[in-house]
């Protein structure tokens, strides 16, 4: 069973790494951050269209990097609309333990279907230089939100 588990996983990774969701550069984004991981060289900038009641309104992403690193970005950027930017921010929270298998983390409240979606990239705290890949586009999106230009998983 957990073989087949993991190839489900994988196949929603190569999915979204393939077909990423909300790629591309929205014009009316009100807040954008750059994103680099030095250690393999996914970059990214991802775009946050962010209502004056702090609402995430739209997400998107841009850029090049590994399956992992997209398919994250992408599965990012579907999660947080409609969050706000507490709630997005509490969620890479969650995601940040669950990647590199901090087990005495539970997930914010609310926040269960969101994590439940996220577990396909469970795997990656098995391979500690991958969780740098998973986050990137997480650190990106929270430097967007406090109004940073750049963000990087050193």
């Amino acid at each position: 069973m957990m073989d087949e588990l993991r190839d489900l996983y994988q196949e929603v990774i190569l999915d979204h790494g393939r077909n990423p969701r909300n790629f591309g550069h929205p014009a009316d984004a009100t807040c954008e951050a750059r994103g680099y991981n030095p250690l393999c060289g996914d970059q990214l900038t991802v775009y946050l269209k962010v209502d004056d009641k702090g609402v995430v309104q739209d997400a998107a992403f841009e850029g090049k990097g590994c399956a992992i690193s997209v398919a994250s970005a992408s599965l990012m950027t579907e999660l947080v609309k409609g969050k706000t930017a507490d709630e997005a921010k509490r969620l890479f929270e969650n995601f940040h333990h669950m990647a590199t298998g901090d087990s005495e983390t539970v997930p914010a409240e609310g926040m269960d279907d969101e994590m439940e979606r996220l577990q396909v990239l469970s795997g990656v705290r098995d391979y500690p230089v991958r969780v740098k890949c998973a986050t990137l586009a997480w650190h990106t999106m929270t430097a967007a939100l406090e109004g940073e230009k750049e963000a990087t998983t050193e």
